[in-house]
């Protein structure tokens, strides 16, 4: 018998393979087995001479002891790759398991995906190791290739030439030596009778095979992916790249495309250096992915002579014809999370199902029944010996815990690649996830696992066999892909109609479905239509009270409260709770979904106190029946957080809508309607909260990934539109706010109608921004406008009613005409107290607003007492540092100056300045405005030295944030300059005058009253330099124009300038629902004190004359 061939390198480290087969032998993948022809072949290389060995297995030898030892001192075991990246954590831990002085047998195992390093990883540590005297690295693909490597480990050391001799020559060695096992791949393989028989020694095993762990159970490491930091190094390593910045972003791209698997990283790489095309390779490898992942240009860096897919291919040969079938249908479904129960449910599906039912159904009727145990029952030891033998190649990972299979996205997209009629597979694997979906109220989260799976399925509704349209459309509802869910709904209702009629329950509940996802859709009338239908029919064929009418009639309720219709949803919602308790009782599934529904309701009448009730026991009930994370759990704790948000409890909203955003994004990821809803929802409690900053970024995102999904005519994307131009109003950027709310104006009218609540939110909002800009002209008619709908739709005591009485009146106030505002704010206020009582957050705006009118009717000692308890209660409600109070602290701080009680004025302004600027910072708006009244204060009381740096400081953070022409810029612009002229440095204030009248005509026109203002203080700064002459024209101007804009009894007209901004409120729009929200005044009390003087020096100038 002849002995395999082997090629050794020696030295004190040793390299040996397989080499080529003797005459008549096969070849093998690392060497061929050798024939009765010619024996073996060792091959000795150094750098003069190539010396051979022969043994024909009677031990002769051809070669002299000198020259083998010649060759043995020159040949070294072959580094690690020059290009080696990573790997520290199990380089650590292997580093860790083998101590130096350790005396007893060690073994420690690298199992992991053809491609992902194993082999580098061992070599990079045995290049590491000074303890071990000896290492060998041998060939452990076969029993052939094992035996052949310790036949040469003998002969290297001039032991024998047997394997036997090799073994023997091990284990007589005491001191350290190191085994690596490479390419242990071979399932059948049984590695222990090929350890040398003795204690002592260690050993290393690579290998696909995960369950050869068994062999070092405590000692074993999964090698995956590399991270994506060393993925980028090794790529640009090997295309022989500098790492800049611009070579490190593409490469991390590519890096990240490959899944960070090495061997395609260096394929990639080698592709990069031989093309050079580092900017280019995604685009060429995305069309052309099989083919640069086949080969394996320019030389290699390594002794690895096998391709990423050609690795994969020889595992994929030695599968079962069954076990390679299944990983193919595996591969057309998304490569992560393959829920088992797919295979599962599909097979007790078609057992139950007579053979004519499933007749259609050939390939997945006889794919399943590998599944089928000789009872005729699903049998699942047959899906797990099928995954088991894909496992011991590494090409399928199986999780234990959640019973779901994983395969790597580059072995999923090779493996796409094998299949020779791809069509004919998709149709089995469609049929088999059909029969698996679960249509039962219990089956949302099996249904919302599916999800990516479908996507990656399905390449058009018309391969999806009608027999599971309705299974894939709820699939579709689920996932938020409603627009998919219409389409196959629609067939799905037609097909029914066309076998069984209108009037069939199955062509019912088709019709119902079909109806949820159009108002899911925003078409809320074409909903209505078939709901209303579906009801009437069902009230015929089963009576009012059945559970399916029941279902009916929610439904339809649901659909008016989209319309706004909530007096007419009300009824039916607590008809079908009465119903349902006493049908079900109070804590079945279907009786919390009509509390639930009940609740919500009752929140947009503004009955906030009893939503609450309700939505607590909704929360606990299924808390306990579902658990924290079930989506019914979520969507419970959602209401109950909008709640505490309209009562003003946002503490206790914030952790709510954080758990439910956190547990949405783990189970339904991050696009997901649902999951948007939730992201909405933390936005505006961050937005009440004072959070401008954390509210933005979510904001924008959710209106991004609404505008993807849905369009830009989609209630959601309108509602996300309209958050985030809250959002820019609130930080000022009101030329970003209104085109997005006029956008989201025009857009409702066009789909809602002009007297749907979402119509008057968007109107009211708009508005809010005209009045921001100074435009209280066109703000005016549209407030009036909401204001009558309201009174309309709602009554006169509903939350939304009060808001827009509010907002009229806030407008009223700034037109100057306070008498008409009091009586609007003081109606408010007694609404609010005796709907929300006094400590509610809306009552405190309500009193705040009343007491800004007192002030600008100068009926401060009137104002006072309001201001005061506002202040009073935000601090027991909010805290002494929340931005409402210190809101309130500033507005109390105004009136205590229009009293002339500065000392107090400046005590409440230090402190609201240090705690912003602990809050948040030098630089942020309100910050700023703190900064600016201290300093305005400090003028009041003369002490303009130290209101300089301030007012400096503002106008230097707002050019910086703002630019040079933003309003709150331009102010400060002003105030700055009045200070020069307090100061007697007139020119200087003169300069920033001027500057500031240009870029108001430029941003506001010549009519604006900040224009108007600036105005003024050039005709004052003109007085006051003596230059009469250079002043006329504006004097000329400004007053007639003031008087036109404002009113001739307007009091900015007058001496005795009182006007000092309150709270302001407007309305906001979130997850449907409206709500109030404050707006910081900015008290820019000096800026009206100096132009009184204006008008004093201007009837001074006229008498002298």
């Amino acid at each position: 018998m002849s002995l395999p061939a082997a090629e050794i390198q020696t030295g004190t480290h040793f390299h040996i393979h397989g080499g080529t087969g003797g005459v008549g032998g096969t070849g093998g993948e690392h060497g061929g087995g050798g024939g009765p022809g010619e024996g073996g072949t060792l091959i000795y290389r150094n750098h003069t001479t190539n010396l051979n060995f022969y043994s024909d297995g009677r031990e002769t030898a051809r070669i002299t002891q000198e020259q083998c030892h010649s060759a043995l001192a020159l040949v070294q075991c072959p580094p690690a790759s020059p290009i080696f990246q990573g790997r520290k954590e199990i380089l650590d831990k292997m580093q860790q398991y083998f101590p130096s002085d350790n005396k007893k047998r060690m073994v420690f195992v690298l199992h992991g995906l053809g491609g992902s390093g194993k082999t580098q990883i061992a070599l990079k540590f045995l290049e590491s190791c000074n303890g071990y005297t000896t290492q060998f690295i041998v060939n452990a693909s076969s029993s052939e290739a094992l035996n052949t490597s310790f036949m040469n480990i003998a002969i290297s050391q001039g032991f024998g030439t047997t394997p036997e001799a090799g073994f023997q020559w091990l284990i007589s060695k005491n001191k350290e030596w190191i085994l690596l096992y490479d390419n242990a791949d071979n399932p059948n393989l049984n590695l222990h009778p090929f350890f040398p028989r003795c204690t002592h020694g260690n050993i290393i095993i690579t290998s696909r095979n995960p369950q050869l762990a068994a062999y070092g159970p405590a000692s074993h490491s999964q090698v995956g992916n590399l991270d994506q930091e060393n993925a980028t190094l090794l790529l640009l390593a090997r295309a022989v790249k500098e790492n800049t910045d611009e070579n490190h972003k593409l490469a991390l791209g590519i890096a990240q495309e490959l899944s960070c698997l090495p061997l395609a990283i260096v394929q990639a790489g080698a592709y990069v250096a031989r093309f050079k095309c580092l900017m280019n390779y995604l685009s060429i490898y995305r069309q052309n992915k099989e083919e640069l992942l086949r080969q394996h240009p320019g030389p290699r860096h390594d002794n690895y002579e096998w391709t990423i897919y050609t690795t994969w291919q020889i595992s994929f040969e030695r599968l079962s014809p069954v076990a390679a079938h299944f990983l193919q249908l595996c591969a057309l479904l998304h490569h992560s999370n393959i829920p088992e129960s797919i295979f599962a449910k599909a097979t007790e599906w078609i057992v139950k199902k007579q053979r004519d039912e499933a007749e259609s159904l050939q390939e997945a009727r006889e794919f399943l029944q590998n599944f089928v145990s000789s009872a005729g029952c699903w049998q699942e030891q047959m899906l797990r010996n099928i995954v088991a033998e894909i496992e011991e190649y590494s090409l399928i990972e199986r999780h234990e815990l959640s019973n779901t299979l994983n395969i790597h996205p580059l072995v999923h997209l090779w493996c796409l690649g094998t299949l020779s009629n791809k069509v004919l597979a998709q149709r089995c694997m469609l049929d088999v996830l059909g029969m698996a979906i679960d249509l039962g109220p219990d089956g949302y989260l099996g249904r919302i696992a599916l999800r990516a799976h479908v996507e990656n399925l399905v390449p058009d509704l018309a391969s999806i066999s009608s027999q599971f349209w309705a299974q894939y459309g709820a699939i579709y509802y689920d996932g938020g892909n409603f627009e998919r869910a219409r389409r196959v709904y629609e067939l799905k209702l037609k097909k029914q109609r066309g076998l069984l009629g209108d009037e069939h329950p199955d062509t019912l509940v088709a019709m119902a479905n079909l109806a949820v996802t159009y108002l899911k859709l925003g078409q809320h009338s074409k909903a209505e239509l078939l709901e209303l239908s579906v009801l009437q029919q069902r009230r015929k064929l089963f009576g009012d009270d059945h559970p399916d009418t029941l279902l009916a009639m929610g439904n339809l309720a649901v659909t008016y409260s989209k319309l706004g219709q909530y007096s007419s949803a009300e009824p039916f919602e607590l008809h079908v709770l009465q119903q349902r308790q006493k049908l079900f009782g109070n804590e079945h599934p279907h009786t919390l979904f009509a509390m639930a529904n009940l609740g919500a309701t009752y929140t947009k009448l503004g009955r906030y106190r009893e939503a609450e009730l309700l939505e607590i026991s909704v929360l606990q009930q299924r808390q306990k029946l579902f658990g924290n994370e079930h989506p019914h759990t979520l969507f419970a704790m959602a209401n109950l957080a909008a709640t505490y948000s309209k009562l003003g409890r946002y503490r206790e909203a914030e952790p709510l809508e954080l758990s439910v955003l956190q547990q949405r994004q783990k189970l339904l990821g991050d696009e997901h309607p649902d999951t948007l809803l939730a992201m909405g929802n933390l936005a505006r409690t961050y937005s009440e909260l004072g959070r401008y900053t954390e509210a933005e970024p979510l904001k924008l995102s959710v209106l991004q990934q609404c505008q993807k999904l849905f369009g830009e005519e989609h209630p959601d994307t309108l509602r996300a539109m309209a958050n985030l131009a809250v959002t820019y109003s609130t930080l000022g950027r009101y030329s970003s706010a209104e085109p997005l709310e006029l956008s989201v104006l025009q857009q409702r009218q066009k789909l809602l109608g002009d007297e749907h609540p979402d119509t008057l939110l968007a109107m009211g909002n708009l508005a809010r921004t005209y009045s921001e800009l100074g435009r209280y002209t066109e703000a005016e008619p549209l407030k009036l406008s909401v204001l009558q709908q309201c009174q309309k739709l709602f009554g006169k005591e509903h939350p939304d009613t009060l808001r827009a009485m509010t907002n009229l009146a806030v407008t009223y106030s700034d037109l100057g005409r306070h008498s008409e505002a009091e009586p609007l704010k003081f109606s408010v206020l007694q609404q609010r107290r005796k709907l929300l009582g006094d400590e509610h957050p809306h009552t405190l705006v309500a009193m705040s607003t009343l007491a800004a009118t007192y002030s600008d009717l100068g009926r401060h000692s009137e104002a006072e007492p309001l201001k005061l308890s506002v202040l009073q209660q935000r601090r027991k409600l909010l805290g002494d540092e929340h931005p409402h109070t210190l809101l309130a602290m500033g507005n109390l701080a105004a009136t205590y100056w229009k009293l002339g009680r500065y000392s107090d004025a400046e005590l409440l302004e230090l402190s609201v300045l240090q705690q912003r600027q602990k809050l948040l910072g030098e630089e942020h708006p309100d910050t700023l405005v703190a900064m600016n009244n201290l300093a305005a204060t400090y003028s009041d009381l003369g002490r303009h030295s130290e209101a300089e740096p301030l007012k400096l400081s503002v106008l230097q953070q707002r050019r910086k944030l703002l630019g040079e022409g933003h309003p709150d810029t331009l102010r400060a612009m002003t105030n700055l300059a009045v200070t020069y002229s307090d100061l007697g440095r007139h020119s200087e204030a003169e300069l920033l005058k001027l500057s500031a009248l240009q870029q108001h005509r430029k941003l506001l026109g010549e009519e604006h009253p900040d224009r108007l203002l600036a105005t003024g203080n050039i005709a004052l700064t003109s007085h006051t330099t003596g230059r009469q002459q250079a002043a006329e024209h504006p004097q000329h101007q400004g007053l007639p124009e003031h008087r036109e804009v404002l009113g001739a009894v307007h009091p900015d007209t007058l001496p005795a300038i009182t006007q000092a901004q309150g709270d302001l409120v407007h309305a906001k729009d979130d997850i449907g629902m409206a709500s109030s929200q404050e707006y910081e005044g900015h008290v820019q009390h000096t800026g009206v004190k100096r132009l009184s003087k204006l008008l004093s020096k201007l009837k001074w100038s006229a008498s002298k004359k």
